[in-house]
């Protein structure tokens, strides 16, 4: 099936003259690696072809890809590219509707499966890791470059957590393999990847010393308005603490929530075993079973989440 739909999207590409790549908002290394790669990749195997990269703003991750001007126009007859987003709201530039043909290629579970050619590959660590797949099943006809593999490298790191996280395989591995034989530097990428400012490293001594850890092997951490301006910190760069809480051996699962200007908070939860995106629905949210994202309008439904996280947690 993936290779039929391959076949769909290569043919598509193709077909178009101007090809339009999105991603999701608030973007990490895995969604721009996806996105920018594949731009690359399709530039050097058709020059002739208009490729544009679509979306706001990419904060620190400007290292890895910057996006393009584009205008309604544009979208006129244009092949539409989602890579590395599960739902449409979250997709960044709504004028992906606008398109002629719009393709999904993601590795999130498919609950919102948009798109008139879908590739959704959840055994795939990475929307990069698919990409790159894509690319090398193509070997004759798509052209993998220095930039690509150096963008794909750097998503497949970022979602694999430096291939410490369960969604490394052995086809990762050989797939990272393909990549480092291209000319790029990863042992560059890996220090801009793990870099942190200082005042990033000063929240990290927050979370690790104000986490609340439940019985159960639920860790909390709430990072209100406050906090966040007393460390000058962007919910952005909140990011860079997400996996801190794995390295405390009695935490399972852990949430992180990120208080926004609306006064809602952001979540981010994460899980060592345990199924989490369930709980993650249940909260507009969603994502993969042991990293997910929801949303907490206050503090009470901070505490509801943390009372469904700790009954997965008795049930393990």
């Amino acid at each position: 099936m993936t290779i039929e739909k391959y076949n769909q999207i290569l043919v598509a590409i193709k077909e178009s003259k101007t090809i339009i790549i999105h991603r999701h908002k608030n973007p990490d290394p895995d969604a721009l690696g996806s996105q920018g790669g594949l731009a690359e990749i399709i530039k050097a195997s058709f020059p002739a072809k208009k490729v544009l990269k679509a979306g706001g703003p990419v904060g620190d991750l400007a290292y890895l890809a910057t996006m393009d001007e584009i205008s309604d126009e544009d979208y006129q007859e244009a092949l539409v590219i989602v890579t590395d987003t599960a739902n449409t709201p979250r997709i960044s530039d709504e004028r992906y509707r606008n398109g002629k043909k719009l393709v999904k290629i993601d590795h999130h579970p498919n609950d919102d499966a948009y798109g008139d050619i879908v590739v959704v590959n959840t055994n795939a660590s990475s929307t990069s890791e698919i990409i790159a797949d894509f690319c090398f099943y193509y070997k004759d006809e798509l052209i993998m470059t220095n930039e690509a593999a150096k963008l794909l490298y750097a998503g497949i790191v970022g979602d694999t957590g430096r291939f410490l996280y369960p969604a490394t395989t052995p086809k990762t591995m050989r797939i990272v393999a393909d990549l480092m034989e291209f000319s790029f530097k990863p042992d560059e990428i890996n220090r801009k990847m793990t870099a942190m400012s200082q005042k990033v490293a000063h929240l990290s001594g927050y979370v690790l010393q104000n986490i609340a850890i439940d019985p159960s092997g639920v860790g909390k951490v709430i990072l209100t308005k406050a906090i966040m301006e007393q460390f000058g910190v962007t919910d952005a760069e909140t990011s860079a603490i997400v996996s801190l809480p794995s390295s405390i051996e009695d935490i399972v699962l852990w949430g992180i929530f990120v208080e926004q200007s609306d006064g809602h908070f952001r979540c981010r939860l994460r899980s060592k075993g345990p199924i989490i995106n369930e709980v993650a629905k249940k909260h507009d949210g969603g994502g993969h079973p042991l990293a997910s994202g929801a949303n907490a309008k206050d503090l009470v439904e901070i505490n509801e989440i943390i009372e469904e996280l700790i009954q997965v947690a008795e049930q393990r």
